[in-house]
């Protein structure tokens, strides 16, 4: 679905089931932002991270991504340890916490109905993320949190799922020199299950880490 070259629009409308739940939602919690979440971060960032979608009283709550529930704990801790945020916890859109070279999207920028959009949902809402990627500088990385974010990167991207298996850890090179990198989603359930520890997610980052240092210095040679 063309977008206009937006990568976000805070008025979309185009999904009736979505628009109908985030209705209900602003008349029960009237104090929540309960509407399309915005990217945040920096500008042109060298690090691009897609999430799956807001969560009820997480971003949907305070309109940034990742910020007031459980998987925002583990994600910004880390973020900051690697030099990604000024701040390790993200409280609201006020606390001043700023990401450096690094900005935070979803595949699907409003909260789905227990937390489970539809395949027709994420079509429509991969033009924002086409658009987004499409202004990525070259060399930019991309860090998708579970299977959803990772194949609506793929297809954004016009590229075959079958190609690019997903896996945690798994890097994929991409158009442009770019690379897509997985992790498993920074969920309660993942992370209390151990299928994702804190030290496998900081792996992830230092991957990421060292892959930017060493393309930033490709091109201060070039």
């Amino acid at each position: 679905m063309a977008m206009n070259g937006k990568i976000f629009d805070a008025d979309c409308r185009r999904c009736p089931r979505l628009s109908a739940f985030l209705s209900a939602v602003r008349r029960d919690y009237p104090d929540y932002h309960a509407r399309p979440v915005a990217p945040f971060g920096a500008s042109d960032p060298g690090l691009l991270i897609v999430g799956l979608a807001p969560g009820m009283h997480g971003a949907n709550a305070t309109g940034r991504p990742f910020t007031g529930d459980f998987a925002g704990i583990l994600l910004y801790e880390t973020l900051h340890r690697h030099g990604f945020s000024t701040r390790a916890v993200s409280e609201s859109i006020h606390d001043g916490l700023r990401l450096r070279d690094c900005r935070i999207t979803n595949a699907v920028k409003c909260l789905p109905p227990q937390n489970k959009p539809t395949g027709e949902e994420i079509r429509t809402c991969n033009g924002f993320l086409r658009e987004e990627l499409a202004g990525l500088r070259e060399g930019a990385m991309i860090l998708a949190l579970g299977t959803i974010a990772h194949q609506a990167v793929l297809r954004a991207l016009g590229l075959r799922l079958k190609d690019h298996p997903f896996a945690h850890g798994r890097e994929h090179h991409l158009d442009q020199d770019r690379l897509l990198v997985d992790s498993y989603h920074c969920s309660r359930y993942n992370t209390q299950t151990r299928r994702l520890t804190e030290a496998m997610f900081d792996e992830v980052f230092a991957t990421i880490r060292r892959r930017l240092t060493a393309r930033e210095a490709g091109r201060e040679h070039v």
